[in-house]
């Protein structure tokens, strides 16, 4: 403002009482600097509204101001002006209406480059929503059992057996442990219930049921564990041995609604009739238990696995007291044993030992055959490790991008820096316009998970309820967008913060070679991410289709596995066998103990010239496992009807026996083994049968002893090739004739065997989705990258087509940066993925070899889709008429 005369300053200087305003709320090193400020304003005002309108703004400017320069004040002491300079200006960036202005450019930004703002948007939603729908897998698989109340000090009796050095844990015992461990840990062990796994025949009315989720349970099932009961007292509720708890599900199946289903008999396998007095909720997925109908264990008092202490097939839970640890309980087992079942393992050549398994590690306990739900830790880690990985793709898109887009942002920033902005402005408006980015990701993250839950559920083969995790989801979803927006926001923040104001407002920014080098840094670990996963995937597939077309030595194609499970089944193969083989296309029929995949008993025997006991698999077939199979006999002979001595005196054993035994297969043929539980006298082996898979392909064959017995647990019908749903259906027809209560069920032996990796599938599946979503998410960050350079480096493009450069060697140009780091990652994620996934396949005793190839492969694939994502924004700058080019700039 000029100088003033006295007539003038009397009537054209602003209000005094304003300028006193001022001055007792400004800091003193501020004060003359806002009033020269307001001055020269209040010069402008007077030219262009007059002093009246002049006065009142200059007096409306300073109350404006007396709020956010009242606080600093109010707060600080002003002995070192600069310090405090700082701090005013770092407490005006978080003030609300600094917030607001950040969002506010943070928007305009976001809806101004479209293009980018697209491709972060799409790139963080999706890698948002891998994480979501991981975050739900691991949810559900670390919440198994925490939901009963009593859970941290429940545990289940394990019972553990040596073999070949190492111990094998079983989780059935037989019924006598339960009170026997409740009578001699007396005050240490508080509570036990025992669960039997069953199925039966459930018949309402005139309607049969042939349910295979049944539980045989102690009275106090439901104080002990906390599945809640809709209908009932928990204490009482299987008080009466002719009761029965159903849960809400199978109470609609049978009665409509659970009130009409309240004390309704229900008859059990044609004579048990039961009443039933509960209603219990649905057993969550993240339950290892899983049942539809609850039965007092009381009504099966009499059998042999309630009685003898040697048999199995119930578990036992015991909860502890308070002040007791499971390894004082541990200590004192053998003692136990030797007075329970001292004799008798010493006559059958045993030696089991007790263990106890917390509640909550039941679900991942490892190598456990039982029919519980189980897990698996290993892949847990390996999704939350995936999760991370894409989202770290995803964050590095978005600082890739941001930064690249830096020059153009230049004389913004340039601007901001001269009207006063420091860095630590400038860094929360870029970190803001990162969270704003990241929320909105969530958001659409949100929809995408609801869009396709119903497929990742198909994947995982079990169901996910999304508002069982609600609250879970949204403070996820605040962490994410945390640790999102200020891991995407912090470097272009801190960068492009940085930039001289005077270069920026002169359009002579460049980010340098640092900048550069680390831009194609984090597009290397973009694509090693992306690579490993890809290799990860592809090795997968190899082997799991290696198991699937491995030949297992026996026949599994057109053959039916009939589950021997109820009379009417085992009545129907053993008196109609005969009609079953005249039927012009069965081949073969056989009931036997275990079939290929399934269940195969471990016993001990006592072997000619063996002075120690051997322990091998057994299977208890009829003399026509052989054939049914289509096993290969390499010494000896097979069972026969000639031979009726067979039943009792013959053995066959596979090479792996003979072998383990120190035999050839011809020098085995004539030797005894008598089984130490099952026979009376010893047994000639009267055959060697060629190696076959009989478990899964992740273990080694073990040795196999193969006798006549009757133990009937699966029929083996081979058909031959034609129409097998014409032959099923005589077959079931035949069924139907004999009266059966039983529905006839069925499963071909090829299913069977596939779906003993049904979950190595399903995670193969999934993991390869999660790979392909990888590269999608770099590849989108690459063609982020491309655009930028190619409108970059548009004049240069013109100059060089004006000069006679083809549209190849422009492309080639432009293509050739991108490429690098490619070439770089696929040297950098190779070896780390042949370690991991060599690490894999030592799961499987029979695997593949990793080939030189496959790297080879997958490295040419990620540069393809590198090249493509890369061409397409070269190809259309190369065609550019030269003419525009040079006008862009």
């Amino acid at each position: 403002m000029g100088r003033l005369t006295n007539e003038e300053d009397r009537f054209l200087r602003p209000p005094r009482w304003a300028d006193w305003l001022l001055s007792r709320f400004c800091p003193a090193d501020l004060e003359d600097e806002l009033q020269g400020d307001l001055l020269e304003m209040y010069v402008y005002w007077l030219k262009t509204i007059g002093l009246r309108g002049a006065r009142w703004r200059y007096v409306l400017a300073v109350m404006r101001l007396i709020r956010p320069l009242s606080w600093p004040r109010q707060q600080n002491n002003y002995s070192q002006p600069g310090r405090q300079l700082a701090e005013h200006r770092t407490i005006f960036s978080l003030h609300p209406t600094m917030i607001r202005n950040y969002l506010k450019i943070a928007f305009r930004n976001l809806t101004r480059n479209k293009v980018f703002s697209g491709i972060n948007l799409l790139g963080l939603s999706t890698g948002i929503t891998v994480c979501l729908l991981i975050f739900l897998f691991i949810m559900n698989e670390f919440s198994v059992d925490n939901f009963h109340k009593n859970g941290k000090s429940i545990y289940r009796v394990m019972r553990g057996i040596a073999n070949e050095g190492k111990e094998v844990a079983v989780s059935y015992v037989s019924g006598p442990y339960a009170p026997a461990l409740l009578n001699d840990f007396k005050g240490q062990i508080t509570q036990a219930v025992r669960v039997n796994p069953t199925d039966a025949l459930v018949t309402i009315q005139n309607k049969s049921f042939h349910e295979r989720k049944i539980i045989d349970v102690d009275p106090n099932f439901f104080t002990f564990f906390s599945f809640p009961l809709l209908k009932g007292n928990p204490a009482t509720v299987l008080a009466d041995p002719a009761s029965v708890v159903l849960t809400e599900s199978t109470a609609r199946k049978y009665f409509g609604s659970i009130d009409n289903a309240l004390g309704k008999i229900v008859e059990i396998d044609k004579n048990l009739p039961v009443k039933v007095t509960g209603i219990v909720q649905d057993v969550p997925t993240n339950s290892h238990l899983d049942f539809d109908l609850v039965l007092p264990l009381e009504n099966y008092k009499d059998r042999s696995y309630m009685t003898a202490w040697i048999n199995n097939g119930i578990y036992t839970y015991v909860q502890l007291a308070p002040t007791v640890s499971e390894e004082q309980i541990e200590r004192n087992f053998s003692r136990f044993m030797d007075k329970h079942m001292g004799q008798i393992m010493k006559q059958a050549g045993f030696h089991f030992n007790l263990s106890l398994t917390p509640l909550k590690a039941v679900y991942f306990e490892e190598s456990v055959f039982d029919g519980a739900r189980h897990g698996d830790k290993k892949v847990v880690y390996i999704f939350l490790s995936i999760a991370v990985l894409i989202l770290l793709v995803a964050c590095i898109n978005f600082m890739n991008l941001s930064t690249v887009r830096a020059v153009e942002r230049s004389k913004e920033i340039g601007v901001r820096k001269v009207l006063g902005a420091i860095k630590g402005h400038l860094i929360w408006q870029f970190i803001g316009e990162s969270l704003l980015l990241a929320s909105l990701s969530c958001v659409i993250s949100v929809g995408l998970l609801a869009l396709v839950l119903p497929f990742y559920k198909q994947l995982l083969g079990y169901p996910l309820n999304l508002s069982v995790y609600a609250l879970p989801i949204v403070l996820f979803l605040i962490g994410i967008i945390m640790v999102v927006g200020f891991l995407s926001g912090s470097y272009p923040a801190f960068v492009l913060a940085a930039f001289s104001p005077i270069q920026a407002l002169k359009g002579k920014l460049r980010l340098g070679k640092g900048g550069t080098s680390l831009r194609q840094v984090l597009v290397i670990v973009q694509f090693s991410i992306s690579i490993l996963l890809m290799l990860g995937t592809a090795i997968g597939t190899q082997q799991m289709g290696y198991l699937k077309n491995k030949k297992l030595g026996y026949n599994k194609e057109q053959t039916l596995v009939i589950p021997i499970d109820n009379n009417d089944i085992y009545n129907f193969i053993l008196n109609h066998k005969p009609e079953l083989l005249a039927q012009s296309r069965v081949e073969a029929v056989s009931m036997m103990s275990g079939e290929p995949g399934g269940f195969f008993d471990g016993l001990m025997f006592d072997v000619e010239a063996h002075p120690s006991r051997w322990r091998a698999r057994t299977e208890f077939a009829d003399f026509d496992f052989v054939k049914t199979l289509g096993l290969k006999i390499i010494a000896g002979r097979d069972f026969s009807p000639q031979y009726p001595s067979d039943t009792t005196q013959a053995a066959l054993i596979n090479r792996t026996a003979a072998a383990k035994l120190g035999w050839t297969p011809d020098q085995a043929v004539g030797k005894w083994l008598k089984n130490t539980l099952r026979d009376n006298t010893n047994r000639t082996i009267i055959g060697v049968v060629e190696d076959f898979n009989f478990i899964s392909l992740k273990e080694a064959i073990e040795p196999l002893v193969i006798a006549p017995n009757d133990d009937r647990r699966a029929a083996l019908i081979r058909l031959s090739p034609g129409n097998i749903t014409a032959t099923v259906e005589t077959i079931q027809k035949m069924y139907a004739k004999t009266r059966p209560a039983y529905p006839f069920e069925y499963r071909f032996l090829d299913q069977q065997f596939d779906q003993m990796y049904q979950a190595d599938l399903r995670q193969q599946t999934i993991l390869g989705v999660f790979a392909g979503l990888a590269i999608f998410i770099a590849c989108l960050g690459l063609f982020g990258l491309a655009s930028f350079s190619a409108q970059q480096r548009t004049k240069e493009i013109g100059v060089r087509k004006v000069l006679g450069a083809s549209v190849g060697s422009v492309v080639s140009l432009l293509s050739r940066d991108f490429l690098k780091p490619v070439c770089i990652a696929i040297l950098i994620a190779s070896p780390i993925a042949w370690w991991v996934m060599n690490q894999w396949l030592q799961r499987f005793a029979y695997r593949i070899e990793i080939e030189w190839w496959l790297f080879a492969l997958t490295g040419l694939l990620a540069m393809g889709i590198a090249l493509l994502t890369v061409g397409y924004q070269s190809i259309k700058a190369a065609l550019m008429n030269p003419v525009k080019s040079l006008r862009s700039e």
